[in-house]
């Protein structure tokens, strides 16, 4: 039976002008935040800062002060690259930060910590039964055992996050940020190790740039590019279903996350000109990759305008305002026009309530038929505290004088 179309409170219309304030209603009180989820949140913190102690601890036992510090300092340079591109993804609705630092975390040390894991009791049977150095082996754990392995740790962090975050995880876009800064903090940590034992190796300063130009120059991306079918399914799921039902995405997710992966580590084994194959297969892989990002970002803005167009009817919102909040160049100008008054930060607040607030709807109307009962009452309860912030955040801007053109720069 089809569910009916969640209302919506009205307020009395806002005036024409760019930032004016809808008379304030009486909303649902926020929901508080659960104990034990509080209690979850910070046990998960502390487990991650363990586990980064004891990748750090083996990494120092393994390269030595010295070529760790410049592993550090190369690894640097495609850290910072991906996180300018996850930034660049993330900017039309921004993660929380709190989450990101944990995708990160969870990336650089949980799923650092699952492989090494792995690794060793895999070379520990290889020993036992005269297996190692061989090509079998070799083969094994590079193409069958590392994409498996990697991408099942890599991508269960994004699982537990859509788990805990589902008030503002709410599509591909937020599954792919999550994915990428997942993978982003793994290939830093797996960078410190390639760097560092080619520092440690003895090969000079040439073997050293060989590394860095593989994976710093020529592949930054690459660990990116496969934990993002998983981020991207598990969006799906943020939209689709419930937690439970988010498992069977989670599994389809890593089908193309782990033969990516195994496809590009089988490269060297297959491919008589490695940097031909690289550039007739990878870079229109990831030329691909970002013409399916562009198109998932326009959907998000065609979203925003749509919902907030829904608010708009019934008096949250003017015309003017979504217009603006719901073009790159509109928040901008807008964003602008605020900081000459010294409101800058409250603006962008503004900018990000309303655009969780326009996700929020969608979920409510999209996902009404398949989101589980108690999923529905916490985005309804969402939604309320979203609103709330609304008006709060009129009350900060009540000293931004009115726009009704928008002066270009």
């Amino acid at each position: 039976m089809t569910e009916p179309y969640p209302s919506l409170p009205s307020v009395t219309p806002a005036a024409e002008p760019v930032i004016e304030h809808p008379q304030q209603v009486l909303v649902a009180a926020p929901p508080r935040r659960g104990a034990l989820t509080l209690v979850l949140t910070v046990l998960g913190f502390v487990l991650l800062s363990a586990l980064l102690i004891v990748v750090v601890l083996y990494l120092f036992l393994v390269l030595g002060p010295t070529a760790l510090l410049h592993a550090a300092i190369l690894a640097a340079v495609p850290l910072a690259v991906v996180l300018l591109g996850i930034r660049w993804i993330d900017r039309w609705e921004p993660e929380p930060r709190g989450a990101l630092l944990f995708a990160f975390l969870w990336g650089a040390a949980a799923s650092v910590f699952i492989a090494l894991v792995f690794s060793g009791l895999t070379q520990a049977y290889e020993a036992q039964h005269g297996l190692s150095g061989t090509a079998a082996a070799d083969f094994f754990e590079t193409v069958v055992q590392a994409p498996i392995v990697e991408e099942v740790a890599k991508g269960f962090g994004v699982l537990l996050l859509l788990w805990v975050t589902r008030n503002t995880f709410d599509g591909p876009i937020d599954g792919i940020v999550y994915a990428a800064t997942v993978a982003v903090g793994f290939a830093f940590t797996e960078n410190l190790q390639y760097f560092g034992l080619a520092l440690i190796d003895g090969g000079g300063l040439g073997a050293v740039g060989v590394v860095f130009l593989l994976r710093a120059v020529l592949s930054p991306f690459a660990h990116v590019m496969f934990t993002a079918c998983t981020g991207l399914l598990l969006g799906l799921a943020a939209r689709y279903t419930g937690r439970l039902g988010a498992i069977g995405y989670f599994v389809l997710g890593l089908i193309p996350a782990v033969l990516l992966h195994a496809f590009w580590n089988s490269a060297s084994y297959w491919a008589d000109n490695w940097f031909g194959f690289y550039f007739t297969v990878q870079v229109p892989l990831f030329i691909l990759a970002i013409v399916g990002v562009v198109l998932l970002r326009r959907h998000e803005q065609r979203i925003t305008r749509e919902r907030l167009a829904d608010y708009a009817a019934v008096g949250w919102f003017t015309p003017s305002e979504v217009n603006q909040l719901s073009t790159g160049a509109g928040r901008r100008q807008a964003t602008w026009w605020a900081g000459r008054f010294g409101l800058r930060r409250q603006y962008r607040r503004f900018v990000t309530d309303a655009t969780r607030l326009a996700f929020t709807r969608q979920r409510l109307i999209s996902g009404r038929g398949h989101i589980s009962r108690t999923d529905r009452m916490h985005t309804g309860q969402y939604e309320a505290t979203l609103l709330n912030s609304i008006v709060a955040d009129r009350r900060a801007l009540a000293a931004l004088p009115p726009l009704l053109t928008l002066p270009t720069r």
